[in-house]
């Protein structure tokens, strides 16, 4: 379903404009795309909220209305404060309902990964998001990566995603997406096991040792008599 957002237009340009209209609890933006001329906006602060916190995230399919004129657009990109995270500037794209279009997707992971618990391991996520090409329509809100059957030393990869029907991605398919690995803790008791093996290892070569001492004094004994 689209969301509905309504934007004005007529803003004049400049920081000095800008910090007045962020003050106002407005946010300025651009809307661009499909070959048409870019379009400078403001949308309110709220309202803008409130289109990004649905499952979709930054892929909702947003109805703009400008000047009574409707554009499907999603955001493009977000410019922050780099210190209060709000947001100080937004990117609108327009789109066609009916042609592919190239966007980011989370990646979830799912599952419990039993035999990396029981060998004191961690898994690692390493990739947070799939660049996929779809109609908008089919864009899925998250993908699943299933972690269940994942080892120590061993990688669920981008080929092991199932993807939904017309999604497709260029990303190469070797990539990892998580991996099973030992942790620091466990990785320190190795050695102490191996020092603990050693230490028997040389206790029974002491008592043999001793053995074979016992046997040449006893026939050294025997020859003296």
């Amino acid at each position: 379903m689209d969301l509905t957002l309504t934007a004005e237009t007529g803003r004049a340009t400049g920081s000095r404009t800008a910090r007045r209209l962020r003050a106002d609890d407005r946010v300025p933006g651009v809307v661009y795309g499909l070959s048409r001329e870019p379009v400078a906006v403001v949308v309110p602060r709220a309202e803008l909220r409130r289109v990004l916190t649905t499952e979709a995230g930054m892929n909702a399919l947003i109805d703009l209305e400008i000047d009574g004129h409707h554009d499907l657009t999603i955001v493009k990109e977000l410019q922050r404060d780099p210190v209060r995270r709000t947001v100080n500037h937004v990117d609108f794209l327009r789109i066609d309902r009916d042609a592919p279009i190239s966007v980011e997707v989370p990646i979830v992971l799912v599952g419990e990964a039993h035999e990396v618990e029981i060998n004191q391991g961690i898994v690692e996520q390493l990739l947070y998001a799939l660049q996929i090409t779809s109609k908008p329509s089919a864009i899925p809100t998250q993908l699943e990566a299933d972690i269940s059957g994942l080892e120590i030393g061993r990688a669920v990869r981008v080929r092991d995603l199932t993807l939904p029907e017309g999604v497709t991605t260029d990303v190469d398919d070797d990539e990892q997406i998580a991996i099973g690995s030992i942790t620091r803790a466990a990785q320190e008791e190795e050695p102490e096991a191996e020092e603990g093996e050693g230490a028997e290892g040389a206790e029974g070569e002491t008592a043999e040792g001793a053995a074979e001492g016992g046997g040449a004094a006893a026939s050294d004994a025997g020859d003296a008599e």
